[in-house]
């Protein structure tokens, strides 16, 4: 057998080819552990041995690629966002590929939000959102994976719309899918049985099936990475200060017009035209807010940025692609907010309209939509 025609060794879990490069791409296994008989990734390992689903990833085309087999099959699909990020996480294409299969909407991280939000409105507002998005669904619940929040009726939920299928859950990454994966295993699935192999038609993908006492399966699929999502572009050690933890505590700024914000170095907003206002900004106590003059902005961030205007670092600004500008004008008597996929949102409040302008890096998601709160 000549070099090119040995095949790498499969994991015995999933299926799929198996290395020892890079722990954040499928089918990781270590060094160690790659010569065994029967050697399983790490994602398969976790998930036998410590009910762990581990975060794996794949960039958008190949995610379209495994969504491409689910509508031949008779399935529940699980699709879970993130409600701080819901434009920049929603999977706004899925519908086409899903077929006819009911589509359950699991919006996490609501921990994020004030107690005395109006969930009922909320839930309303994701409903209307996901329908501008294009997607159907049969229905949408609200939770926090890092409280174990409203986590029971997920179960629920999925135990309704499930009526003896499988249930496929996708996501994109960072927006709590593993948890919500391990939930489901503890409370579905026989650990003590082997996982099994399927691969989706078209590509040489494969996900990892996890089977259910009723001879069912749930499907992991690896998190899709969308690179309009600020998350995506930013190094990892900006992420803490990028991604809450806490509940957001507004931050409110009465503008006149030629007024700028700074959000670090990662994006700006500026004021340009308009009666005096004010608008509240919701984003990560991580990332810190500087006002200015419109006139003295573009020297602010020439002198301050990455030093006192951070995140991220001065050494890591060149990794992030230069901003552009987005223009945006704000209805008279309209609630907006100003959305920036992973950063957060500037809620305008003005009864008057407003023209701004967004500089945020090249190909992060910019948009006005109906205000969340």
């Amino acid at each position: 057998m000549t070099q090119d025609t040995i095949r790498p060794p499969r994991c015995a879990g999933c299926g799929i080819p198996l290395h020892s490069e890079d722990p954040k791409k499928p089918g990781f296994v270590p060094v160690s552990s790659q010569d065994k008989e029967e050697a399983i990734c790490q994602r398969c390992f976790r998930i036998k041995h410590y009910s762990e689903a581990s975060s794996v990833t794949v960039d958008q085309d190949e995610f379209l690629k495994l969504l491409g087999g689910i509508s031949s099959t008779n399935s529940l699909v699980v699709h879970i966002v993130d409600l701080f990020d819901f434009q920049g996480s929603i999977i706004s294409g899925l519908q086409r590929f899903v077929g006819n299969n009911p589509v359950l909407l699991v919006v996490n991280k609501i921990d994020l939000f004030p107690p005395v939000t109006n969930w009922n409105r909320l839930r309303n507002w994701v409903q209307k959102q996901a329908s501008e998005e294009g997607l159907k669904i049969v229905d949408v619940v609200l939770c926090s994976a890092r409280r174990n929040i409203g986590f029971d009726r997920v179960v629920e939920a999925v135990n309704t719309y499930r009526q003896n299928r499988d249930v496929y859950v996708v996501g994109a990454t960072n927006v709590g899918k593993s948890t919500l994966i391990n939930r489901l295993i503890s409370d579905y699935s026989d650990l003590k049985r082997e996982l099994t192999v399927s691969r989706y038609p078209g590509t040489t993908l494969d996900a990892v099936h996890i089977p259910l006492d009723d001879g069912k399966s749930i499907i992991d699929t690896p998190g899709i990475v969308y690179s309009w999502r600020m998350s995506e572009l930013i190094p990892r050690k900006d992420l803490a200060a990028l991604l809450p933890d806490k509940p957001l505590k507004p931050l409110t700024y009465q503008l006149n017009e030629k007024q700028t914000l700074f959000f670090g170095s990662l994006a700006r907003f500026d004021f340009v035209e308009g009666e005096r206002q004010s608008f509240t900004a919701y984003l990560s106590s991580g990332v810190p807010i500087h006002r200015t003059k419109l006139e003295r902005a573009d020297e602010l961030y020439e002198q301050h940025r990455g030093v006192m205007l951070t995140p991220p670092s001065l050494e890591d600004l060149d990794s992030i692609p230069p901003w552009t500008r987005h223009r945006l004008r704000i209805p008279p008597n309209s609630k907006q907010d100003v959305f920036i996929s992973g950063i957060g949102w500037i809620q305008t409040n003005g009864k008057t309209g407003a023209t701004v302008d967004v500089h945020a890096p090249r190909g992060v998601k910019v948009m006005l939509r109906e205000s969340i709160l």
